[in-house]
C-alpha cells in the first residue's frame, strides 16, 4: 500500500500558539489557500479512498484534495488529534499558570503521563498506530489520509518503533509524507511542502503540531 499522510492547513489556533487538541478550529484564509494547492497537487491521480479526520480544519483540508480525486472523504474518530485535556485552548503561559504541576510532568516527557482530562504520549502512539493498521487492512493499494501533525507524528513513531517520550518529527502544515508497505515498510517522503503554492504565491507556514 502507498499512503499519502497530509497534515492539516494552518489553523487559527496555529497562528495563535493555542493548544487546539480535539477542539474544532477553523482554517486561517491561509489554510484554505493551503486546502487548495493540495487539491492541485493531486489532480489527475488515481486513488482508492480518502480518510479524514472529523474535525474541521483536517475535514476542509480533505475537501479539495477529494473533490481533484473525485472520491468520498471518509471520517474516523481516532484520526483526531491528541486529546489535551485541561491544556485545550490554552498557550504555555497560561498552562504554567494554571496548572503548574501538569505542565511540569508533561514537559518531563514521561510518556505513560495523561493530561488531566486528556491522554498520554503513548495513549496517542497507541491509537495513531491502530487507525493507520486498520486502513492497511482494508486492502487498497493508494490511499490518502488527512489528520493532524501530533497524530501522524505518532503515527511515525509507532511506525518506526520510536520511543513514545521521543518527539523527532514536527510536520507542516499541508505538508505530505508517503509511506509505503511492499516486502517491507518505508518512508519514502517526509513533510514535503513543494507543492504549497497557489498563483504564484507561496503559501508554507511553519506552525507546531497539537
Amino acid at each position: 500500500m502507498l499512503c499519502y499522510l497530509i497534515r492539516h492547513g494552518e489553523s487559527a489556533y496555529n497562528v495563535e500558539g493555542r493548544i487546539q487538541g480535539q477542539a474544532n478550529v477553523p482554517l486561517t484564509e491561509l489554510g484554505r489557500k493551503q486546502a487548495l494547492a493540495l487539491g492541485n497537487a493531486f489532480r489527475d491521480q488515481q486513488f482508492d479512498a480518502l480518510f479524514s479526520s472529523p474535525l474541521d480544519r483536517a475535514y476542509h483540508t480533505a475537501e479539495p484534495v477529494a473533490a481533484a480525486l473525485e472520491l468520498p472523504i471518509q471520517t474516523d474518530d481516532r484520526l483526531k488529534e491528541l486529546n489535551a485535556g485541561v491544556f485545550q485552548g490554552l498557550v504555555w503561559n497560561e498552562i504554567v499558570a494554571q496548572h503548574p504541576e501538569a505542565a511540569a510532568r508533561w514537559k518531563s516527557l514521561d510518556p505513560d503521563y495523561r493530561i488531566p482530562g486528556g491522554e498520554s504520549r503513548r495513549d496517542l502512539v497507541q491509537r495513531a498506530l491502530a487507525v493507520i493498521e486498520s486502513i492497511r487492512s482494508l486492502g487498497h493499494k493508494r490511499v490518502v489520509i488527512v489528520a493532524h501533525g501530533g497524530l501522524l507524528s505518532a503515527g511515525l513513531k509507532g511506525l518506526l518503533d520510536i520511543p513514545a517520550e521521543r518527539n523527532p518529527f514536527m510536520l507542516y502544515n499541508g505538508s505530505i509524507s508517503t509511506l509505503h508497505w511492499g516486502e517491507q515498510f518505508k518512508v519514502l517522503t517526509l513533510n514535503q511542502i513543494d507543492h504549497l503554492h497557489l498563483d504564484g504565491e507561496r503559501l508554507d507556514s511553519r506552525m507546531g503540531d497539537l
